[in-house]
């Protein structure tokens, strides 16, 4: 077994009260209002409600090694539930608001859960018969309003019995993160609070200047790994978040918090980044001549630097156009963003080079739940566009070249460090699978390290597959290219076995409905999507795009055009986004087969 040294605080609750005893009077968390403005409670606020409720369920019999769970978007009193549950050694099982009742009903039996926090009275009425299932399950609070089954009464009882925090053992469980998985049941994650600090320390040195001064905008949700753990972060560096009202007011919200950092996913930039060069091809003219003398400007100054050169000319023609065009760039994120990371899918580089070039500058990380989440990172310090960053600290990969074809020069990426799971819950036969006999977990990913020590994804090992002629095809970036198409919102690469690929897309709504407009079509979706002209034009930008950057053997060579969206409610979709292949695969076999009949 591979040993690691572990910073201090090496438990959840001590990084917290740590935080509330340095930070008290700072701002922590921020909600939007009825007036749409931010009202910001304090570290002081927050831990004292958590030490209400932690009293409030030790009163429930809640004790070290149990299970407290919330269905909740990030908020406030999801921060005080967790808080309050990891104080009292049990830990915390979070779930999604919007899942299926039946997943909800599997990971609360699975899991054992004692007490079930919920955030809405509609979500209330689909789990209150669960108790008389789930024998574990003894009660369910309402997260808000006042009553005897909320959480405000729950904290009202442990003001009047407090009850003194315990800091755990490093590898006591502190939060059971159920995946939502491509194939079959959700897998628990155990994860201790070794994990979870382990991870954060090594953030908090790949960022050195991150500080009490930053604010995020709180985007991604706390019951994935990647949101909980800047959650995390935010709190042991005294700093602060405020919560997104919805994915449509994005723009909105983040003029009012104005954020330094930002924690997010390529999605959200690659939306950016369409939008923007959409609206200057649209508006044309001296628009669009000024923004592509200022991208010119950008790219010369980044490559001089590159040489360790500047030119005046270009440096001044960049300054000026800097402040007319990007400066209304950089204002939609709140004008003073410094950084970004980006995660759970590759960054198109020459997108990522767009926005550093413009002072935006977005760094990749890489990890998976399994490992808390984080294994890799860019940062200011250490950075390389197209690569998902260099080590993080405490952390040590292995690339095994036995799951790869002969002469390969990448495998599978193996990663073995304090923020490993300690297993999955329940489901000893699947951990075996994964974890190998000295303690690294096999990430299903294939990656190679260069000289340098930075890796590179290649591909996933799980999703990759061979075409009757023997050549590997690797979908994800293919269909990731694919989807940056601005009329594209979903695509599906197939092929296993086949002689050629083929490609299932989602045309996007939104853009289709811009379509139309300006071409004077009717804006029925299902007929745009059907139009062999429209068809065609999608067709041939994606095939523009793909040429010279795949080989001839991965481009798809074949079509189908879907008008179904992929959905988490139909099944086709994880909570992260992730495609269910097979089921995807499956519900549109005829319309495959008469492609390769054809």
């Amino acid at each position: 077994m591979v040993q690691f040294q572990l910073d201090k605080p090496d438990n959840l609750v001590e990084l917290f009260e740590n935080s509330v005893k340095k930070f008290p009077d700072r701002p922590f968390l921020g909600t939007k209002n009825t007036k749409g403005e931010y009202e910001w409670v304090t570290y002081r606020e927050v831990g004292r409600r958590v030490d209400n409720l932690r009293g409030g369920l030790a009163s429930l019999g809640v004790k070290r090694g149990d299970a407290v769970g919330i269905i909740s978007n990030n908020s406030t009193d999801w921060a005080v539930g967790h808080y309050a549950t990891v104080g009292l050694g049990a830990f915390y099982v979070p779930m999604y608001e919007a899942e299926l009742t039946h997943v909800w009903e599997y990971i609360v039996r699975d899991s054992g859960i004692k007490v079930l926090f919920v955030s809405k009275p509609e979500i209330c009425e689909k789990v209150k018969d669960f108790p008389s299932s789930i024998p574990t399950l003894e009660k369910i609070y309402l997260i808000p309003g006042e009553g005897s089954r909320t959480m405000s009464e729950l904290e009202k009882i442990g003001e009047k019995k407090p009850v003194k925090s315990i800091y755990p053992e490093p590898e006591e469980v502190a939060v059971l993160v159920y995946t939502s998985g491509t194939t079959g049941d959700p897998k628990g994650v155990l994860l201790m609070h070794m994990n979870w600090t382990s991870n954060h320390h090594a953030r908090a040195k790949a960022y050195p200047d991150f500080n009490e001064d930053d604010r995020t905008l709180s985007l991604l949700p706390w019951a994935h790994c990647f949101g909980l753990g800047e959650l995390h972060t935010v709190t042991a560096l005294g700093s602060s978040t405020g919560f997104m009202e919805n994915a449509s007011t994005v723009v909105s919200d983040m003029a009012k918090i104005r954020p330094t950092m930002l924690i997010a996913v390529p999605r959200i930039f690659n939306k950016v980044y369409d939008t923007i060069v959409t609206k200057v091809n649209d508006a044309g003219g001296f628009k669009k001549t000024l923004f592509d003398a200022g991208v010119d400007a950008a790219k010369k100054r980044r490559s001089l630097a590159e040489q360790g050169k500047s030119s005046l000319l270009v440096n001044l023609k960049f300054k000026i156009i800097d402040k007319i065009v990007f400066q209304k760039i950089r204002d939609l994120f709140g004008g003073r963003l410094h950084a970004s990371m980006t995660g759970s899918a590759a960054m198109n580089p020459d997108i990522s080079r767009f926005f550093h070039d413009i002072g935006i500058p977005l760094y990749d990380a890489y990890g998976m739940t399994e490992t808390t989440p984080g294994i890799t990172m860019n940062c200011p310090g250490k950075f390389r566009i197209g690569s998902v960053g260099p080590l993080m600290d405490k952390i040590k990969v292995v690339i095994d070249k036995s799951v790869s074809e002969p002469g390969a020069q990448d495998g599978e990426i193996v990663c073995y460090g304090p923020n490993v799971m300690k297993g999955y819950h329940n489901k000893p036969e699947a951990t075996k699978e994964v974890m190998t006999e000295d303690g690294g977990v096999r990430t299903g990913d294939r990656g190679r390290m260069d000289e340098d020590g930075f890796l590179w994804i290649t591909g996933r090992i799980k999703e990759q597959f061979k075409l009757e002629n023997g050549k590997y095809v690797f979908p994800a970036s293919l269909e990731e290219d694919i989807c940056l198409n601005h009329y594209v919102q979903n695509a599906v690469i197939y092929g296993a076995n086949r002689p050629y690929n083929v490609c299932m897309i989602v045309p996007d709504p939104v853009a289709l409905d811009g379509y139309a407009e300006k071409n004077g079509l009717p804006k029925d979706y299902k007929a745009l999507v059907e139009s062999k002209d429209i068809q065609d034009m999608i067709t041939k930008e994606i095939l523009d795009t793909l040429k010279g950057k795949y080989g001839s053997y991965e481009i798809p060579r074949k079509f189908i055009f879907i008008s179904e969206p992929f959905t988490l409610e139909n099944g086709m979709l994880t909570q992260t986004m992730k495609l269910k292949r097979r089921i995807i695969t499956e519900k549109f076999n005829d319309q495959i087969e008469a492609l390769y009949k054809g």
